[in-house]
């Protein structure tokens, strides 16, 4: 069985291992980097950290057979306040026209672009690549756990909701929208620019002009990675774009990659998150498939303590009803209440009661995949 929970000191080294086979913008393969965020997250799902401005879930999706850390993903409550904005790059359009010759040209503008308003962000998806195309959609699991749990919590984030879908890489690491543009006013690498923005981006506002820049003064290899996603990312857009995220013309300064943005309150997955009581267990006969999870004290970690599952349920009067593994899975009992979002997983045979998983594991674990050369894209 596989469960998604809040994160812990000790998945530090098993994240890092991640953050290196798959290169995420939020979550940079850097050991202290990582270890603040965990801290950062352990107090947000605590109540410790009261000031919405500074929360930041992260979640990890456990293989329960191994005990290994195969993907992560998280929520960023705000990712921008007055004197510290979010940094885009704004794509427009400005068209030419000339009487004489009776022809024109329309060019792709960019400019830098901030927002000081603090919407909340999805961010740092990354599955294992032996674990990609799990006959259980673990990589949709991972994305899907960030609505559920902005479901449950509403009052919590901002009513704007933005992602990140990351755009290309060389098998080398470099981007080369970066060599051309952002490296020409910054004297850093793409991957040293990306660590150096996880503790400051003003050397982006500072650096870099402020002025149109036209798109058709770079080279084509570089102008055709505005607003694109990588392959590895194609997934992550069309969940985000299923859940009614739009582009609006902003792409991250580095990448080129696009930032997608959705209403709290009309994404489809938020909207449908809802907490019921558990009325019964047993064999479950229905097709529905959920995400279930319980919160607090009850769990191992205490206050604040997060885990979730995916599996079949049925509802029943009162409530809902549930496999006895899937209890025993949760640590809960009947009676209890549990958060439920309904997703659209296939579920081939009923569940019974103390089965186990089916079928060849898909590939190794993060700690001993080989995957291919180089890094991997995230989603968002």
């Amino acid at each position: 069985m596989f469960i998604i929970r809040q994160i812990r000191i000790e998945d530090v080294p098993a994240v890092l291992k991640l953050a290196r086979l798959v290169h995420s913008f939020n979550l940079p393969a850097d050991r202290d980097s990582i270890a603040t965020k965990v801290q950062r997250s352990r107090r947000s799902f605590s109540g410790r950290l009261e000031d919405p401005k500074e929360r930041l879930h992260m979640f990890v999706l456990e293989d329960t057979e191994t005990g290994n850390i195969i993907g992560t993903s998280m929520i960023i409550g705000c990712i921008s306040t007055p004197g510290q904005p979010h940094v885009y790059l704004e794509v427009s359009k400005k068209s030419f026209w000339s009487d004489d010759l009776q022809q024109g040209q329309t060019h792709k503008v960019l400019k830098l672009g901030t927002d000081e308003t603090g919407p909340s962000e999805l961010a740092g998806l990354i599955l294992a690549p032996g674990y990609r195309g799990h006959r259980d959609r673990l990589g949709g699991f991972l994305s899907s756990i960030r609505f559920h749990y902005l479901g449950l919590h509403r009052r919590s984030f901002d009513k704007r909701v933005i992602a990140e879908v990351m755009g290309s890489l060389t098998p080398d690491s470099r981007n080369v929208l970066w060599d051309y543009l952002g490296g020409r006013f910054i004297n850093l690498s793409y991957l040293e620019a990306d660590v150096f923005c996880q503790h400051s981006k003003e050397f982006i506002t500072s650096l870099f002009p402020t002025d149109p820049i036209y798109a058709s003064l770079l080279p084509p290899e570089a102008r055709n990675l505005i607003g694109r996603v990588g392959d590895e990312a194609r997934p992550a857009l069309a969940m985000l774009e299923r859940q009614g995220f739009e582009y609006h013309g902003h792409i991250d300064p580095f990448d080129g990659g696009p930032y997608l943005e959705a209403r709290l309150d009309r994404i489809p997955l938020v909207k449908e998150t809802s907490r019921v009581k558990v009325v019964d267990t047993g064999r479950v006969s229905s097709s529905r498939t959920g995400i279930l999870s319980v919160e607090g004290p009850s769990l191992p970690d205490g206050p604040g303590a997060f885990r979730a599952v995916q599996a079949p349920y049925a509802e029943v009067d009162g409530g809902i009803q549930v496999a006895r593994k899937t209890i025993q899975a949760l640590g809960i009992k009947v009676g209890d209440k549990v958060g439920l979002t309904p997703i659209r997983v296939p579920v081939a045979k009923p569940e019974k009661d103390g089965g186990s998983r089916k079928g060849k594991k898909q590939g190794k674990t993060a700690k001993g995949n080989k995957g291919a050369k180089g890094k991997k894209r995230s989603g968002s």
